[in-house]
């Protein structure tokens, strides 16, 4: 299964990607890729690779070819995005920017990093240019779905959410890290801009959960109390 990406500016600019939702370390990649993706550079503090077995950061394999791809290139000028997955297919014109985050953000998810693995279940039912309230319920629905079958199959069943923030806490210090990774090899602002967007969406969850709950609510309960009787 996978999700195809076109992202194109002009005559002159046109990238297509196709990402495998199931794949592994990619070795042969590694061997091939530039310095600042090795497992060392700015590694996470919260790693749990084997630098016996990763030589290189995963997450940054998978990437860099799409960071080198877009550097140098401005942020906001417009793209014409093209997205298939499975299921369905997505057309918008937006900035590069957003375009851009939704690519990065479906990538990583879906590499061999066992901490941004938490995202793979989002990214299995990828939706493109998705707004942070959509990014806030997407989420907190998987969770919670995972609760209810966590209960079914008398597991604990954490209707709190603390699992949810204590997974973000940990994507966050991904995040910091990966953040580092990308100033360092960035000459353009494209990517800096799409990486801080999609950080700053992961983020939400950690350091606003209660907030992004109440910006959600409505949307929720708009059905009225009298729903659970249907």
């Amino acid at each position: 299964m996978a999700i195809e990406y076109r992202i194109t500016l002009d005559d002159e600019h046109d990238f297509s990607y196709r990402i495998e939702l199931d794949r592994a370390y990619d070795k042969e990649g590694a061997a091939q890729a530039p310095k600042w993706t090795r497992l060392e550079h700015q590694r996470c503090s919260n790693c749990p690779l084997s630098q016996n077995e990763f030589s290189h950061c995963p997450a940054a394999v998978d990437l860099h070819r799409v960071i080198e791809d877009f550097q140098g290139l401005p942020a906001i000028q417009k793209a014409l995005v093209w997205v298939r997955t499975p299921e369905r297919e997505y057309t918008k014109l937006v900035g590069l920017e957003e375009g851009l985050r939704a690519l990065l953000g479906v990538i990583m998810a879906t590499s061999a990093c066992p901490v941004l693995g938490r995202l793979k279940p989002m990214a299995q039912q990828h939706l493109p240019f998705a707004s942070n309230r959509e990014f806030v319920l997407r989420a907190v629905s998987l969770y919670l779905a995972r609760q209810y079958f966590n209960l079914r199959e008398g597991r604990h069943a954490d209707w709190e959410l603390r699992g949810l923030v204590r997974s973000f806490q940990q994507l966050q210090l991904v995040n910091q890290a990966f953040w580092q990774r990308i100033v360092d090899t960035c000459e353009g602002d494209c990517n800096l801009k799409a990486f801080l967007s999609f950080f700053s969406m992961a983020s939400s969850l950690t350091y606003s959960l209660e907030t992004q709950l109440q910006k959600i609510r409505p949307l929720v309960m708009s059905a009225g109390e009298g729903a659970e009787a249907l």
